[in-house]
C-alpha cells in the first residue's frame, strides 16, 4: 500500500471530478422524465475522472513528498 493513502493531487482530482459526474448523472436520473443528456454527461465525467487520475499519475502527481522506502 502506498504511504500517501491517496492524499495526492492525482487522487483528489480524480475523486472530485468523479463525484461531480455522479451528482450530475444522479440529477439526470431524478428528473421526470429521465434526462438522458445529464445522465450521459455524468457518466462521461466519471470516466474523465478516472482518465485524469491515470494521466496525473503518469506525470508523477500521485507520489507523496516523503520517501517511500523503496
Amino acid at each position: 500500500m502506498a504511504d500517501n493513502h491517496g492524499n495526492t493531487p492525482a487522487a483528489w482530482t480524480g475523486v472530485l471530478v468523479s463525484l461531480l459526474g455522479f451528482a450530475v448523472g444522479s440529477a439526470g436520473v431524478m428528473l421526470s422524465p429521465l434526462n438522458y443528456v445529464l445522465l450521459w454527461v455524468g457518466i462521461a465525467l466519471i470516466i474523465a475522472g478516472g482518465v485524469a487520475f491515470v494521466v496525473m499519475d503518469k506525470l508523477g502527481l500521485h507520489t507523496s513528498g516523503h520517501s517511500s522506502g523503496h
